[in-house]
């Protein structure tokens, strides 16, 4: 007996044995998709950048890379030293002004009281009421500018620009920043997947289409939600939509599956798929009763919640396809 009898032979016995699969199937070509595997990346919907308004030193850093924070939440504190300095000198002026004031309008109520008695000049009277209201205006002057550095001071303390986690801290505490150096950097808004594909699959992508990712925790459905007309590197960048997508680690990446054609194939059941000495076979009923015939197997596809193989060789359409209980029977 030669070795592809013995197989022959070992499978037919080991059929009984089987659980009995799914009604007899008559082969006809079903349109399947063409998928394409390429790597996505977990992206933030926003990067917002949290900057220090003033410069000065950072005297308190409140997050680090990975924590939660809220819109409007302190970051940070940045403490400028000159600014304490100008609003001591604004005072120190201010006291000065309020003096010269305090004298220049007692010489103003003396002024008024001499001019009822005709010893003085009305111009005289003026000059001084003049001079009254030059002083006030340069104290009210030098408190607005106290009120400028005051605001100043308060600038110091960064707030969240959006809710999200912090993606990068690029300084550390007791660090010198400048007016626009970035603190932090917060990822809100949600997450997305960025995936580049070759230009040659450029006209199979639709907004809408179907996507397949597989994650760490198992398979996710997606959508694709836009398609970027500009080609950089030969590859076209898209974003795909998926819920729940977890923003625990942005920049990781992810195997997505994207449709990018369709074309014919025979596919059979799983269930009746058998495999005996490294041959795969599938029932067939022939002429002569059901029996084994050798195929080539491919990739399994999902039918109607039903496992599918997509037969390579060793069918055609019309062939019938038969439970493995049948063909032990025969």
């Amino acid at each position: 007996m030669t070795r592809t009898s013995a197989l022959l032979l070992s499978a037919v016995l080991g059929l009984a044995a089987l659980p009995v699969g799914a009604e007899p199937v008559t082969l006809a070509p079903v349109t399947v998709t063409e998928w394409k595997a390429v790597y996505g990346t977990v992206e933030a919907r926003d990067r917002s950048p949290a900057r220090a308004r003033i410069g000065g030193v950072l005297v308190a850093l409140s997050v680090a890379e990975g924590d939660e924070v809220q819109a409007g939440q302190e970051l940070a504190r940045i403490v400028d030293d000159k600014l304490d300095f100008q609003l001591a000198a604004l005072a120190a002026q201010k006291e000065a002004l309020a003096a010269q004031l305090a004298n220049a309008g007692a010489d103003l109520k003396r002024g008024e009281e001499l001019l009822k008695n005709g010893v003085t000049t009305t111009q005289r009277v003026d000059a001084l009421r003049t001079q009254v209201d030059v002083l006030t205006g340069q104290i009210a002057a030098l408190a607005a500018q106290a009120d400028v550095i005051s605001q100043q001071a308060k600038e110091g303390v960064v707030l969240a620009p959006v809710a999200g986690r912090v993606l990068d801290v690029p300084v550390a505490k007791g660090a010198v920043v400048m007016p626009g150096e970035g603190i932090a950097v917060i990822g809100g808004g949600g997450t997305y997947l960025r995936i580049a594909v070759p230009e040659r699959h450029a006209g199979a992508l639709k907004t809408g289409d179907a996507i397949e990712v597989s994650g760490v925790e198992g398979n996710l459905q997606g959508k694709l939600a836009r398609v970027y007309p500009l080609i950089e590197g030969g590859r076209v960048v898209a974003d795909v939509e998926i819920a729940d997508l977890p923003d625990t680690f942005v920049g990781a990446r992810m195997l997505v599956r994207l449709p990018v054609g369709e074309r014919e194939a025979l596919l059979v059941p799983k269930a009746d798929l058998v495999t005996r000495g490294g041959l795969d076979f599938i029932g067939v009923q022939g002429a002569d009763g059901a029996g084994l015939r050798s195929i080539v197997p491919g990739a399994v596809q999902l039918v109607d919640g039903v496992e599918m193989v997509e037969v390579i060789s060793g069918l055609s359409a019309g062939d019938v396809v038969v439970p493995a209980a049948e063909v032990g029977h025969e």
